[in-house]
């Protein structure tokens, strides 16, 4: 996460130096390209799948553990992992990590999805 946060970062950074005329193609191969801006909210939209709901309603941290993905006592609560499995999103090592990885709340915020008193 702290990796990725900095990057995300840094591609902001360069778009308000370079503009949007300086595409990259993103995802390598695709033959799409998009300016650094365009890129950062790529990387911040695939960073936030990890941690909320998907089409089935279940949360990529939580990988397949259905306690945590159905329960209603449960699902809501969110751990913030040490670190995500590079395939899934599933939450590995300790699950207490909430230093680096609540770094995904500034991101959640930028591309407003963080939850309010409106929208939980």
């Amino acid at each position: 996460m702290p990796v990725n946060f900095l990057i995300h970062r840094a591609l902001k950074q360069y778009h308000l130096y370079y503009g949007d005329k300086f595409q990259v193609e993103c995802p390598t191969g695709s033959g799409n390209m998009k300016n650094l801006d365009q890129v950062a909210e790529e990387l911040a939209r695939r960073l936030t799948r990890i941690f909320l709901l998907d089409a089935e309603g279940r949360r990529a941290v939580f990988g397949d553990c259905k306690l945590f993905n159905n329960d209603p006592h449960w699902r809501d609560l969110i751990p913030f992992h040490e670190y995500f499995h590079g395939d899934t999103g599933r939450g590995c090592g300790a699950s207490h990590q909430t230093g680096w990885t609540g770094l995904i709340a500034e991101i959640l915020i930028g591309l407003g999805e963080a939850p309010t008193a409106n929208n939980r």
